[in-house]
């Protein structure tokens, strides 16, 4: 069954959905580019790591925190016999563990230099909330954009702080930003919104070579098939981030147009 909305689904920006799009989207991109760009280029697939540790663990090394069991006390009869005090009984808590999460992400590369021409990125939540994560990311981003590379930017999310860009009119759900290294400062951002189609882009590549036009559209559609998303998604539910009250007037007139929901 292929994806009912025009656009994003936004259904698949649920955490426990979206690790999984984020990956075969990845292996969408380099099906359908590898033909494209041969022999010249080629798409290489890498992986970023990050460590990172979950909320609960702020708990933890706050001083004077102390867990116990409420105990029932009972009157007992005098006696000379010493009794030991109950020892508390422990509590099963469980305690932050450093997690390395992979966040995978392509590189087309010049075959005959080894060069890395241009970087595709596709945003996960680890890169737009606070922390070491979001840091690593703009590290590595504002190095490509201060280097000849250039930078495809994919934020399918819209949850969490977007990428600084200057100049933008106003914010919306999604964004495409193609940042070319011989155009730089300036860029081309796809600004686009829950109603919208996805749009398609050129790839940039060196200047002179034919750039193929990226139709994400296809290739998102092409994952929600591939991994029956269809049978895990209960459309009668409201998606996860939580929409405004005006984008869920729209979803449920959309949904309820394509029969998904009454």
């Amino acid at each position: 069954m292929p994806s009912p909305f025009p656009g994003m689904n936004p259904y698949l920006e649920h955490p426990e959905i979206w690790p999984g799009v984020h990956l075969l989207l990845i292996g969408e991109l380099t099906k359908f580019l590898s033909p494209k760009l041969r022999p010249k280029y080629r798409v290489a697939v890498e992986v970023r790591m990050y460590e990172t540790i979950g909320k609960q663990s702020l708990l933890v090394g706050i001083p004077d925190l102390i867990v116990k069991d409420s105990q029932t006390t009972t009157t007992q009869p005098t006696t000379n016999v010493a009794v030991a005090q109950p020892l508390t009984q422990p509590q099963t808590v469980e305690v932050p563990v450093p997690e390395i999460r992979k966040q995978g992400y392509l590189e087309v590369r010049e075959v005959a230099t080894g060069a890395v021409v241009t970087a595709i990125e596709i945003l996960s939540p680890i890169n737009k909330s606070s922390g070491k994560g979001r840091q690593k990311y703009e590290s590595k981003r504002n190095k490509i954009l201060s280097s000849s590379t250039h930078l495809v930017e994919i934020d399918f999310l819209r949850k969490g702080e977007p990428m600084p860009v200057y100049h933008s009119n106003k914010p919306t759900h999604y964004r495409i930003l193609v940042s070319r290294g011989d155009r730089r400062p300036q860029g081309d951002l796809y600004a686009f919104n829950l109603p919208d189609t996805i749009p398609a882009f050129p790839l940039p590549l060196k200047s002179g070579d034919q750039e193929p036009l990226v139709d994400l559209q296809l290739l998102l559609n092409n994952v929600y098939e591939q991994a029956s998303y269809d049978l895990v998604i209960d459309y009668h539910q409201d998606p996860v981030p939580s929409l405004s009250s005006e984008d869920r007037v729209w979803l449920n007139t959309w949904l309820s147009e394509q029969q998904l929901r009454l």
